[in-house]
């Protein structure tokens, strides 16, 4: 069967980069940190520290995971073959139908693998704070945002990854002025890092009477959150202004009686967090020291990078006006990435999430 023979050289190829994809990952070197962590696992004073116990032990089952997900195409391209012999054997046409679905299906999973091995940065492990903000155009630039709030949840469910909101300001008429989340899962900010910047939107308004093509745009800007081993960021508490509030919103009982809103300015760098989530203001306040953190973390790699674009000769700055990404919905429906050149056709797609395109043609631009 000529189909069988496609079928082996692909196998052939899928296993080279599955194999490929895992030096990159250094699997050997995940095995030993699991066995380290395991062996501090069943030490007898271990659970006494709680939050210490809690970290390793997610930091266990995210190395575990990555390990077996990697072994398991391994595996599976095993069972292919075997079952491409059997197919092969009994001349069993609905077998190699069957074979070729498996291929295919294993193909896109061993691409997803490689694209784990483009993380290369030094925070693309950690869990990410993203905050959306509306910009010029009014009610339409809140809808926008909005717009993108959705698209941005909707890719985080996509790629299992747990949202939690922080802080949200509606907006007068319609959409949202202002949104800040929490996104948690493996990987997260090297993901979403390349979504940072300015995004446009060209379309009729149905905020018109007239029905006028409007053009708005928002801000979306991404920060990594450190684990406390790994924080070198620290904050002097007098340089930072600590204001508390009624939390807006729904409401609820002991959420809009008390000043349990907390929002912080740090007097440096001009930074404002703000949190109203949580029904109690300690908690609040402890989320914003961990935004903050991040923020300044943020700002401290960008630092980096203009320094860098100094030394290139070059200056790329994210930045008001300078939109990443253009989302035409008339006089056509384009989607278009200013930075790669990447386009879809499909803008639907794209809103209800469908952002690999993006995200895999800004990490192999890296």
């Amino acid at each position: 069967m000529l189909e069988l023979e496609q079928y082996a050289q692909d196998i052939q190829g899928i296993r080279k980069s599955i194999l490929s994809a895992g030096e990159a990952l250094h699997v050997d070197q995940i095995r030993e940190q699991i066995q380290d962590l395991e062996q501090e696992m069943n030490q007898p004073d271990f659970w006494n520290d709680l939050e210490r116990s809690t970290k390793v032990n997610q930091k266990v089952g995210s190395l575990k995971n990555r390990l077996n997900h990697y072994e398991k195409l391994l595996s599976t391209a095993d069972d292919i073959e075997v079952m491409m012999e059997l197919a092969r054997e009994e001349n069993d046409e609905d077998m190699v139908h069957e074979a070729g679905e498996s291929i295919a299906h294993l193909k896109e999973q061993a691409d997803a693998l490689e694209l784990e091995t483009l993380m290369r940065g030094n925070y693309d492990d950690s869990n990410a704070i993203l905050s959306l903000h509306a910009g010029a155009g009014g009610t339409e630039a809140q809808d926008w945002t909005q717009m993108l709030y959705r698209m941005y949840t909707r890719y985080c469910e996509r790629m299992g990854f747990t949202v939690k909101l922080l802080d949200l300001l509606d907006g007068d008429e319609a959409g949202i002025k202002s949104v800040t989340f929490e996104v948690d899962g493996d990987h997260c900010y090297g993901y979403l890092r390349g979504e940072k910047g300015v995004h446009r939107l060209v379309r009729i308004s149905p905020f018109d009477s007239n029905a006028r093509r409007h053009t708005s745009f928002s801000s979306l800007d991404v920060a990594p959150i450190l684990e406390d081993e790994d924080d070198d960021i620290e904050i002097d508490m007098k340089d930072v202004r600590v204001d508390t509030y009624h939390s807006s919103g729904a409401g609820g009982q002991n959420v809009n009686k008390t000043s349990s809103a907390v929002r912080m300015t740090h007097f440096p760098t001009g930074i404002v967090v703000s949190c109203q989530t949580e029904r109690d203001q300690v908690q609040n306040r402890a989320t914003c020291i961990k935004m903050l953190k991040a923020k300044l973390l943020e700002l401290r790699e960008r630092e980096k990078e203009q320094q860098m674009a100094d030394i290139k000769g070059e200056m790329k700055k994210i930045e008001w006006g300078s939109q990443i990404r253009s989302y035409v919905f008339q006089p056509y429906t384009m989607v278009k990435d200013h930075r790669t050149g990447f386009e879809v056709g499909n803008i639907d797609d794209v809103m209800n999430g469908n952002l690999e395109g993006f995200v895999t043609s800004y990490l192999k631009m890296q």
